[in-house]
């Protein structure tokens, strides 16, 4: 493992310097203190320390790294990330990182969460009274009410389909990582709005699904679905149950419960909406509402994985 040192924080160019290290295996495991005592040593041995000697205290590691801007100008950002003094080398340096060594001393890992705990939740606290346009592209905040910012924004959500990244109102200009396409030019200019149009049924964002769909037309029923939807009534949800009943017993879900739930849904549609006995409607509803609940504990599992990790 190889990493660069480099010392820039002063005016003059005289006093720059850069230290290619080449890492003992005994050193990854070790704390990033390290490498700052490894490069201040070296630098007042040099011709650089002795009109600008530093010391380990008063310094800290940095590492550069990039983050699309917020705002509306199509450009990138770049700043500097503290790496924790007692952070592990192998854990938050990576091979052949340039790691810059600058003026203020350095935090730990406590200290500097602590701080990034502190600075979420006041933006948290300050967009509350914010809202966020609603364009897509455009990822601007602005006071709730107004004034509203001029927005350059696109008219059609994004494609990501493969490894290619396109705005669907823009089709030629495309991108093959994350930093490209948040470049992307918009193609529309105007003001921001945080008011949604509730009749159109857009998607936030298409795939290779929708671009077939979009050049093929709308998917043919198979022989099985069609029978499953004549059965239930005409229902259209009545083949997707069909499939997911089959996917969950290839799970390890029983049959027997799937029905159970199934039915349980069905008498809460009937009784919450009045639907009558047969009515192709009340399957169509419980598959929203079984979807709905397959999504939330989806959710749930989630968020628990990320509390553990």
């Amino acid at each position: 493992m190889k990493v660069f040192l480099r010392y820039e924080d002063n005016e003059d160019e005289s006093k720059h310097k850069t230290l290619k290290i080449t890492l003992p295996k005994s050193w990854k495991n070790g704390p990033a203190s390290r490498l700052l005592d490894q490069f201040v040593e070296s630098y007042n041995g040099g011709n650089e320390g002795q009109s600008n000697p530093l010391e380990s205290s008063s310094m800290h590691l940095a590492l550069r790294r990039s983050s699309a801007a917020a705002t509306n100008d199509d450009t990138a950002t770049t700043s500097l990330e503290d790496v924790p003094s007692d952070g592990i080398i192998i854990e938050t340096i990576a091979d052949r990182d340039d790691v810059f060594v600058c003026h203020g001393p350095s935090r730990t890992v406590e200290e500097i969460n602590t701080e990034r705990q502190a600075k979420l939740d006041q933006e948290k606290e300050a967009l509350k009274n914010l809202s966020k346009c609603v364009h897509f592209g455009c990822n601007q905040r602005f006071p709730k009410g107004g004034p509203y910012p001029d927005c350059k924004y696109h008219t059609g959500p994004p494609v990501f389909h493969e490894t290619a990244k396109f705005w669907s109102c823009c089709p030629n200009k495309k991108a093959y990582d994350w930093d490209g396409f948040q470049t992307l030019p918009a193609c529309q200019q105007g003001k921001c709005t945080d008011v949604k149009d509730e009749e159109s049924n857009q998607k936030q964002f298409l795939g290779g699904c929708d671009l077939r769909e979009e050049m093929n037309g709308p998917k043919l029923k198979s022989i099985d679905d069609f029978n499953a939807s004549a059965a239930a009534g005409g229902s259209e949800g009545a083949p997707v149950l069909e499939r997911l009943r089959s996917v969950l017993g290839e799970l390890g879900v029983e049959n027997e419960l799937f029905d159970q739930v199934l039915e349980g849904v069905k008498k809460e549609e009937m009784t919450t909406k009045e639907f009558q006995e047969g009515d192709a409607k009340v399957v169509d509803e419980a598959t929203k509402t079984l979807g709905l609940k397959l999504k939330k504990a989806m959710k749930a599992i989630a968020v628990e994985q990320l509390r553990i990790s």
